[in-house]
């Protein structure tokens, strides 16, 4: 790999209402706005090359991958590694009531009801970005979701996870990184990794 381009999903109908879904067997579609967010980064990157995309397991990644490369020949793969973080008890329910949760327990605390720990998050999101590193494709799109977008914007600036990631992450916007920065961004979340913060 040699350019990694990182985009958000396009507006779903659950971010439209402030909800929470991280599993990928409820499906989530995207809204008018955000089917036409995924047509417009596909415009944006219509000169670009792309060897690769990689989505998640959940629908409204892969909605807008197929909006934005819509009449391109790139192959598609899907990861769960990529995935939004399992929601356990909060799924389906308030964003805000989620992030209240998250930002009041340590990283290691799964969420309640068999969710994941954000601990658990960063360390497969982080293995996910290493595994791209070696891949043999030079330019990679992937269409993923905020949180996992913020926790890479955040490291490529030398910063560790943070208990409360205001990072905004705009919808269906394009994040280029080259090879060398995702490295050491990639270092940076393994090494909180073995030692986390909070």
């Amino acid at each position: 790999m040699q350019t990694l381009i990182l985009a958000r999903h396009g507006e779903s109908e659950y971010s439209a209402r402030g909800l929470v879904n991280g599993d990928a067997s409820v499906e989530v579609g995207l809204t008018p706005a955000g089917e036409e967010q995924a047509r417009a980064l596909g415009r944006a990157l219509r000169a670009t090359r792309l060897d690769l995309c990689v989505t998640t397991r959940l629908g409204r990644t892969q909605r807008t991958a197929e909006l934005a490369l819509d009449g391109r020949d790139v192959p598609f793969e899907s990861w769960p590694e990529l995935n939004d973080p399992r929601a356990g008890a909060f799924e389906g329910g308030r964003l805000e009531d989620y992030r209240a949760w998250a930002w009041s327990t340590g990283s290691a605390e799964p969420a309640p009801g068999g969710g994941e720990s954000r601990l658990d998050v960063v360390s497969r999101c982080a293995g996910a970005y290493r595994a791209l590193l070696e891949r043999p494709e030079p330019a990679i799109l992937t269409v993923l979701h905020a949180l996992p977008i913020a926790y890479l914007l955040r490291a490529l600036d030398g910063k560790p996870p943070a208990a409360r990631m205001d990072r905004l992450v705009e919808f269906a916007r394009a994040y280029p990184v080259d090879t060398e920065a995702l490295r050491g961004a990639v270092d940076v979340l393994e090494a909180w990794c073995t030692d986390p913060g909070w």
